[in-house]
């Protein structure tokens, strides 16, 4: 038996022993009794065989394709489409960027703004979830249609991240302009014109994952305002400063006939709107183990929805998946692992508010309703993003990996999924319990063939995700993961 352990608990960690699942037919196994054990044979239930399985890594046209996913062929189409306007200004091809340059950049900038935007999310999400929901169409349709709307929607951030790039982009190129005519141009929109370029560059680069997940208290919350603060007084200090007379012209109708200054209005409305929905509310706070905290907050949501709270109105929100019985429930719950010094603290000092916004975001889960039957895998604390889908829709399956899951989630998650899942809709696997945890494509593929579903839907940590998607690739199952970017 060998430990693997499975980091970043708000993603779905859990620390699994490693074995195979080598009983004859799917496994459900007990939850304090609730959901019984499958028999491969009359009366005999077939255990959880402790041995280290033998990894058969996907081939590389596989890994390719998962590689270069919707997300990346976003980012990859907007660059590109960005990228040869640049070429053909710069050898003087198309001359309208030559002469709205500031257009572009805040054009891809909003474009940018838009695709992360909560309010604008929920409003793409619910019109494809209103419009392609159970379609009845031919068959070929009714799979490709839901398919290919469910990728367009969470791989909008490839849109976020290639219009932002874009814009940096034509930033630099502006900035090149400015400074082959800096004899027409005034020192300050040249000096403005690279403290700009350095917000944005710097901007950027924090948000690379890496830095991301490192700094994230230091450097993200303050760089995300610092951004849009320096594209804006750089367009009022180039669109005031009139190049044929060399002075400033103080006239704000100038200033208003000119695209970037409506491009920087939108901007600002859909950055205010989020912040505009932030409360303190009450929260009722239960710690059933050191390793998790349940957060309990009042009126019930619709499911595929999450939340982001924080013990400060403006610093360092984090997002956590929100559990619901139903937008008639009296409450909601967030299932908090603790790992970082955010959650630790809400052991070490329990909260009797925290700050939220109330305008939550759409995520994976949201799109379930696009197809008739499907399965949620989750692990650990991934149960947070999944279990919603579950208790709203008999419809979908649970399959749920985690080690001593009653104890270490306690009884109001317990009782949730006792009171809504009946045996014939969810496996839960306690890996402590069973030894091991289970052959995952196996049982996947079990389930997926005995319920009839048309799609997996995966919450994990990196690794976890990783290998079950390129089981299902491999093995033909319409498969969604967590989204990690570049």
């Amino acid at each position: 038996m060998t430990s693997v352990p499975l980091d970043d608990a708000e993603k779905g960690a859990a620390n699994f022993v490693v074995s195979a699942f080598n009983a004859d037919g799917p496994s459900t196994p007990t939850l304090n009794g609730k959901c019984e054990a499958a028999v491969a044979t009359a009366g005999e239930v077939i255990p959880a065989i402790v041995v280290r399985p033998k990894k058969s890594r996907a081939s590389r046209w596989i890994r390719f394709r998962l590689w270069f996913n919707t997300y990346r062929k976003f980012f990859t189409l907007v660059m590109t489409i960005n990228g040869v306007g640049v070429l053909l200004a710069y050898f003087e091809k198309w001359h309208y960027p030559l002469q709205y340059t500031g257009a572009f950049v805040l054009g891809n900038i909003l474009v940018a703004v838009l695709m992360r935007n909560e309010l604008f999310g929920r409003l793409l999400y619910l019109i494809v979830t209103t419009l392609f929901a159970k379609v009845r169409l031919p068959s070929l349709v009714t799979s490709l249609v839901p398919l290919r709307m469910y990728l367009s929607l969470t791989a909008s951030r490839g849109i976020h991240s290639g219009c932002a790039t874009s814009g940096f982009l034509w930033l630099v190129f502006r900035l090149v302009i400015i400074f082959t005519d800096h004899k027409d141009n005034h020192d300050a929109v040249l000096i403005m014109g690279v403290l700009t370029s350095l917000a944005v560059g710097i901007s950027m680069v924090s948000a690379f994952p890496w830095v991301r997940n490192t700094h994230h208290k230091d450097i993200i919350e303050l760089l995300d305002g610092l951004e849009w603060h320096a594209l804006g007084c750089f367009v009022v200090f180039g669109d005031s400063y009139d190049l044929e007379t060399h002075s400033w012209n103080p006239d704000g109708i100038r200033v208003l006939r000119q695209q970037d200054f409506w491009f920087c209005l939108c901007i600002t409305i859909f950055i205010i709107i989020p912040w505009v929905t932030v409360r303190e509310v009450e929260v009722d706070v239960e710690i059933p183990s050191s390793k998790v905290v349940i957060l309990r907050f009042k009126r019930g949501m619709h499911q595929g929805l999450l939340a982001r709270i924080s013990r400060g109105s403006i610093l360092e929100y984090h997002a956590f998946g929100i559990i619901s019985e139903g937008t008639k429930s009296k409450e909601h719950y967030l299932i908090c692992g603790v790992q970082g010094d955010f959650t630790r603290s809400l052991v070490d000092n329990p909260p009797t508010t925290i700050w939220t916004r109330e305008l939550k975001f759409a995520g994976l889960s949201n799109t379930s309703t696009l197809y008739k039957r499907g399965i949620r895998v989750c692990t650990g604390t991934g149960l947070g993003a999944a279990l919603s889908t579950c208790l709203q829709s008999p419809d979908w399956y649970l399959i749920w990996i985690g080690s001593d899951q009653e104890k270490t989630f306690g009884p109001t998650i317990s009782k949730l999924i006792y009171k809504n899942l009946g045996p014939e809709r969810c496996t839960l696997w306690d890996s402590k319990e069973r030894g091991g945890r289970p052959d995952l494509m196996k049982l996947i593929s079990e389930v997926y063939t005995s319920w009839g579903a048309e799609v997996v839907f995966i919450t994990s940590n990196w690794g976890g995700n990783k290998e079950m998607m390129e089981g299902c690739k491999a093995a033909g199952i319409p498969a969604f993961g967590t989204l990690w970017d570049f």
